[in-house]
């Protein structure tokens, strides 16, 4: 009866050797898996996992004041809540949509300011003397003191 038990820690023996495979078993438990995951990237010296939840919720709401940076301080503090999928659940969905967003925010600052850049008065025609700020001193006659 005890030969029908395998030790876990062992790696499977194939029957026509008495050496193990070099491929681990997968089923025991190795060092990276086995070692906690701490919700921030400060590891054991960072904040509890209550604690983490109040700040990604807080990150999350603030974001929305038209912080969306943020977002990114959000993404990059609680990174192992990312790249862990089931380790945080209570956490991952504030800094899931902190990314999100901050893509979101990045993709449209990124495209609003590349079409000003290039597409500039030939795009815009004569609206774009309006929506230019450096003629706003001749606009408003604050050149003539000097």
């Amino acid at each position: 009866m005890e030969d029908l038990h395998t030790n876990s820690t062992t790696s499977p023996v194939t029957p026509s050797s008495t050496t193990p495979s070099p491929i681990p078993n997968l089923t025991n438990n190795s060092v990276l898996s086995s070692a906690p995951v701490w919700p921030t990237v400060d590891g054991p010296l960072g904040l509890s996992e209550d604690e983490s939840l109040s700040y990604a919720r807080r990150f999350y709401k603030f974001g929305f004041a038209l912080l969306p940076w943020l977002w990114a301080v959000n993404c990059f503090y609680f990174w192992p809540v990312l790249r862990h999928s089931r380790s945080f659940p209570v956490i991952r969905p504030y800094v899931f949509r902190s990314a999100v967003g901050f893509t979101v925010f990045t993709t449209l600052l990124c495209s609003w300011a590349l079409t000003f850049s290039i597409g500039g008065e030939e795009l815009f025609g004569p609206v774009w003397d309006k929506l230019v700020m450096y003629n706003v001193a001749d606009r408003l006659g604050l050149t003539g003191w000097i």
